[in-house]
């Protein structure tokens, strides 16, 4: 099992590359659509995109043991509602692996009985409700750091006070929010990893909402999205420092 793992993650990098490439193909089809191209050409980049979805999905097999693994290490997290959201996210990632390779044998044509628009609407409420935990995780961890921030500078008027400076009166309301945006600015910029994964998360998320009908964009849109999400996922595995931990 533990050589499964690496050979996963060995091949992570790739996956994301061809994810990008995939997403581009959508993005660069709905352009070309929109401005009139051929229906030729359009047709042609339609078919490289789902070359690519195929492709992506033959590199997902048995990612599911990888999530699984990860989620037998976040049961261990003392933090119970990081131990929560990253567990659970992780168990509805091996659940949507297993139902995106049950796919694949049906593209393929392994299985020809089977229903591939079940199975598809299967494997993005589960990747609907992975990203939901990222992002509660990420919302839990930026509320965490904000509190700290607030906490050390509480601290530093405390002791400015007891050294005789005098504060100002009470902030209004307008003053109240423009701090706390100046602070989740502050909190964001001296957390890279945190950025990037609340800023992938927020962009895959529009990908299931979008699939399943219950928030429609457009396919241009969604390869945008896609395309981003990939590119911010592929620094992550470049530079590891970006990676937001546990």
């Amino acid at each position: 099992m533990d050589a499964w793992v690496r050979f996963s993650g060995q091949s992570q990098a790739k996956e994301r590359l061809i994810r990008a490439a995939q997403y581009a193909c959508t993005l660069l089809g709905y352009t070309l659509q929109k401005n009139g191209a051929s229906a030729e050409l359009v047709a042609v980049i339609k078919q490289v995109e789902a070359h690519f979805s195929l492709s992506r999905k033959l590199f997902r097999l048995g990612n599911s043991v990888d999530a699984l693994e990860s989620a037998k290490r976040a049961i261990h997290l003392s933090d119970v509602v990081l131990r929560f959201c990253i567990t659970v996210s992780h168990l509805n990632r091996a659940m949507y692996f297993a139902c995106d390779n049950i796919l694949w044998l049906g593209k393929t044509g392994l299985s020809r009985e089977m229903d591939q628009e079940k199975w598809s609407q299967r494997s993005f409420r589960y990747y609907l409700f992975s990203l939901i935990m990222n992002l509660s995780r990420d919302l839990y961890e930026l509320k965490l750091l904000m509190e700290a921030e607030t906490g050390s500078k509480r601290s530093s008027s405390r002791l400015a006070a007891e050294n005789g400076v005098v504060s100002r009166g009470s902030p209004s309301h307008h003053q109240m929010v423009v701090l706390q945006l100046r602070l989740l600015i502050h909190v964001l910029r001296s957390n890279p990893p945190l950025l990037l994964d609340l800023a992938k998360n927020t962009c895959d998320l529009f990908i299931p909402l979008d699939k399943l009908g219950l928030y429609k964009t457009n396919p241009g849109f969604v390869g945008l999205c896609g395309l981003t999400s990939s590119i911010l996922s592929i620094l992550s595995i470049v530079y590891p420092w970006l990676k937001l931990k546990p």
